[in-house]
């Protein structure tokens, strides 16, 4: 497959799992993290904030692989 269509589908690949993890995670910190101590919450949203790229990883290699 040539890298541009990859690209493509790579592309629309993490705009669905950015719709989905963003709700999820503001769901989340609303529910729960709003509880917690402030610094706890900076270091929560903190990682909630760099938690979407840890899936995402292997699918930008695939991305980015040579044709």
């Amino acid at each position: 497959m040539a890298q541009r269509r990859r690209k493509f589908i790579g592309m629309l690949a993490m705009l669905a799992f950015v719709c989905l993890y963003a709700p999820l995670a503001m769901a989340l910190a609303d529910s729960r993290i709003a509880e917690t101590p402030a610094a706890i919450q900076a270091i929560l949203y903190s990682i909630l904030g760099i938690a979407w790229v840890l899936p995402l990883m292997p699918l930008i290699r695939w991305m980015e692989r040579p044709d």
